[in-house]
């Protein structure tokens, strides 16, 4: 199939899964947390993504967040489904199964573990695109997964008319430029920090952790970059400076993310699945001194902010193990 335009989005949401608090998830949760940041304006949402706690979930859990996102978004938003796998016949497997979900794009991570030469992540991302009508994100994240995805296979791999952007977690924005200069792929910006920065030299948008507590500013930024206005871009990126910091710095994004979610009372618990754990004391104290530093971010009121270092600690145990098939 052939894509034109821009099918994702700009703010895209890598959403948190909500639990409950022995690490069930909470699908009012998932509900009340999607609408949340449509709401305040998010155009896409990434369920099953790293921060969605996609190594943990089951296969019927990934799908069905795909499902509720739909019904959710109600056309207000596109739902994007991670994940995948780092086995080609169970990503393709799992991708078939969310476009019969609803999914309007995929966003493939290079293979992790494995370990393959550029040749098999090209091979793995070209096999998966021939099996879905599905735009394509490509996921370059090589301090989770242990391999980039290269220039050249990069290049290759924007031939192929399924395969429309990079979510970009890498950081090199040299090479960002030269890959916008050759191609026509979209850029989204995987580290919360770096996104005005990927903005400023052409990118499309971002997927961000962040922005599930606050996607408004982030919407302030894209549409402040989109006419022009790097001033008014650039006042809101020093605002989120310290939010940002106390969700990507100190422990895991997740992990900080649905504290600080918690802690404002939008969602139940902050449970994380084992083997993430929530905050040590050290941990919370820190991602709490960051946050006395948050001021006039919209959306966000931290003077309500009441953290529960206990309900955060430690990890469940799901009832149901991930699969791997």
């Amino acid at each position: 199939m052939t894509h034109s335009g821009n099918p994702f989005g700009q703010v895209l949401v890598a959403l948190v899964t909500p639990m409950t608090a022995d690490g069930e998830v909470d699908w009012p949760g998932v509900e009340k947390l999607i609408d949340a940041c449509i709401q305040q304006g998010a155009d896409g949402i990434v369920v099953t993504g790293t921060t969605g706690e996609t190594s943990t979930l089951t296969d019927a859990e990934k799908l069905r967040l795909v499902e509720v996102g739909k019904d959710v978004a109600a056309g207000r938003a596109k739902i994007i489904t991670g994940g995948g796998s780092n086995e080609t016949a169970h990503a393709i497997d799992l991708y078939q199964k969310s476009e019969k979900a609803g999914a309007d794009g995929i966003m493939i991570v290079t293979p992790y573990y494995n370990k393959p030469t550029q040749a098999g992540v090209l091979t793995h991302f070209r096999l998966i695109a021939d099996s879905t009508d599905l735009p394509v994100i490509m996921y370059d994240i090589p301090g989770r997964t242990g391999i980039p995805l290269k220039y050249e296979t990069i290049l290759r791999l924007a031939k192929h008319p399924n395969i429309l952007a990079v979510k970009d977690a890498k950081g090199d924005l040299s090479e960002v430029s030269r890959v916008l200069n050759q191609t026509d792929l979209m850029y989204f910006s995987g580290d919360d920090a770096n996104v005005l920065p990927e903005l400023a030299i052409g990118a499309t948008g971002l997927i961000g952790v962040t922005a599930n507590i606050a996607s408004g500013p982030y919407r302030t930024i894209v549409d402040a970059v989109n006419r022009g206005d790097l001033a008014a871009a650039t006042e809101q990126h020093k605002r989120l400076e310290p939010l940002v910091r106390a969700v990507m710095t100190h422990v895991p994004g997740t992990v900080a993310a649905k504290y600080i979610l918690h802690g404002l009372g939008r969602i139940s618990s902050p449970r994380v699945r084992l083997p993430l754990v929530g905050p040590e004391e050290w941990e919370a104290a820190v991602i709490e001194e960051e946050l006395a530093l948050v001021k006039d971010v919209d959306g966000v009121d931290f003077s309500n902010f009441r953290p529960d270092r206990n309900a955060a600690a430690g990890g469940a145990l799901p009832k149901v193990p991930g699969t791997t098939r």
